[in-house]
């Protein structure tokens, strides 16, 4: 049988609380017999007093212990003259002043001892004389018994002692002792069943969070990612609660974006596949005619295509984390140089100025892969010629600083509204304005440029720049030995 969280919670709390329980009822069940048995030897001394009284008082009237030895009940009639008044099972007995009335005739006639006394007191009492030999009470005396001095005109005339109680023997005590284990057992065994149902409450109020939680992770696992959990604590459960329901947000945020990530590329995929079939049909109905500007068309459109697919095809050997980087300590300024050489032509022929403010004093050292960081610097410059307006300006710079090289590029209009920025480096997204797919982009080049700089430990941003466009920074990290 499985014994599920609940049962193994609730027998874990009632186990502990049954073991505080039990070990109480020992410690009280111990202190309780040694408390009564110091009250018990206290009563037994309070009477070894007033019995010390009387055979002083005895001692002074006879002047011997010869009444004792002529008397076979005097013994007896003193104990029962030393109990106390009040003390519970005492019988009527002699007044004090009675004591040396003559003994009637019979075992009848004589004064009866109380139970305790006959089953305790009087079997442990004993008298010696003055050179310790025995009078009354036992004789087999361990050596080291307390006694007491009974005197008479300052002299020692006596002993009076007790032995020591091996256990309680007076019914009283013994059924008052019980009573008392018994109601702490009765006290014990409520706490106990007490301490079942609160650990059965505790427990199921515990285990509840974590039922609703598990049966949460099953539709999330059956693809219901949609569902969220109430965070009902503020402890250890409540923050799993919280951290269920942030997972489940981003798996919908991500099950959301990929399929806009689908169909954004079924979307950019048709778009040239259309114009493709378009023209080739128009070519084979004799619509247009079979001419080199046909074909150049044709051959424009398979290029796009291809561009297209290779972006696609290099973001997901980024998902998969497949793309492979060869990493090397290299000087950015001089691969910042040689990135922008081949696009000079191009931005003067556009009449856009570019101007480049590298410094040469000093190498920026970065342990990064060449190939890569070419490609993104193509990208940004791509991106800057195909959307800067012609007569306007591109200005790149190079610093360093707090262990960073910034390359900081600006161009001029147009921008984007400011509700674009945050999104430039989202896939597949454009700008619905002068910057949109007229000017041959899928949306996937800066997406580009993102991931190869998050693979190098560095950060991207944009911002709107002072000349009217947008101006991305690009953060790499310095190679400790330019640090």
């Amino acid at each position: 049988m499985k014994i599920g969280i609940t049962q193994r919670l609730f027998l874990a709390i009632l186990a502990a609380a049954f073991l505080s329980v039990v070990s109480m009822f020992l410690i009280m069940q111990w202190n309780i017999d040694r408390g009564f048995r110091r009250y018990v030897e206290s009563l037994e001394q309070t009477r070894l007093t007033r019995l010390a009284e009387q055979l002083e008082e005895r001692y002074a009237t006879q002047e011997s212990w010869d009444f004792l030895k002529n008397t076979p009940d005097a013994w007896r009639r003193i104990l029962v003259a030393s109990i106390p008044d009040d003390e519970p099972g005492t019988p009527d007995r002699p007044r004090r002043g009675d004591t040396n009335a003559s003994p009637q005739k019979g075992r009848d006639s004589r004064p009866p001892l109380p139970p305790h006394l006959r089953r305790g007191f009087v079997m442990r009492v004993f008298l010696l004389d003055a050179d310790k030999q025995p009078l009354v009470g036992p004789t087999d005396i361990p050596v080291n018994t307390v006694t007491r001095a009974l005197q008479y005109q300052n002299r020692v005339v006596g002993y009076l002692g007790l032995l020591p109680r091996k256990q309680l023997s007076d019914e009283h005590q013994v059924r008052f002792l019980k009573e008392q284990k018994f109601a702490l057992a009765l006290v014990a065994g409520m706490v106990v069943l007490v301490a079942a149902g609160f650990s059965l409450l505790l427990a199921q109020r515990l285990v509840r969070p974590i039922r609703a939680l598990a049966a949460a992770t099953d539709r999330l696992a059956a693809g219901e990612f949609a569902v969220r959990v109430p965070v009902t604590f503020g402890d250890e459960l409540g923050h799993l609660a919280r951290d269920f329901n942030s997972l489940a947000l981003t798996l919908e945020k991500n099950e959301q974006a990929r399929r806009q990530w689908v169909a954004d590329i079924s979307h950019e995929l048709r778009t040239p596949l259309t114009v493709l079939r378009g023209e080739i049909e128009a070519l084979q109905d004799g619509i247009r005619p079979t001419t080199p500007t046909a074909i150049h068309s044709l051959h424009g459109e398979v290029l796009r295509l291809g561009r297209l697919v290779e972006d696609l095809y290099q973001l997901s050997l980024t998902d998969l984390g497949a793309l492979a980087y060869h990493k090397k300590e290299m000087d950015l300024t001089v691969l910042l140089s040689t990135a922008l050489a081949p696009y000079r032509q191009e931005f003067a022929r556009k009449n856009i100025k570019l101007t480049a403010a590298i410094p040469w004093e000093k190498p920026a050292m970065i342990f990064a892969d060449a190939e890569r960081l070419h490609q993104l610097f193509a990208n940004l410059l791509d991106n800057a010629l195909k959307y800067t307006d012609p007569g306007g300006e591109v200005a790149i710079s190079l610093a360093c600083g707090d262990g960073v090289a910034t390359v900081d590029m600006e161009d001029s209009a147009p921008g984007v509204a400011e509700g674009d920025l945050g999104r430039l480096f989202d896939r597949l997204y454009r700008v619905e304005t002068s910057r949109n797919r007229a000017a041959g982009g899928a949306g996937l080049g800066l997406a580009i440029c993102r991931s190869i700089v998050e693979a190098h430990a560095g950060t991207i941003t944009a911002r709107h720049s002072a000349r009217g466009g947008i101006g991305i920074s690009v953060a790499l990290p310095l190679a400790e030995s330019n640090r």
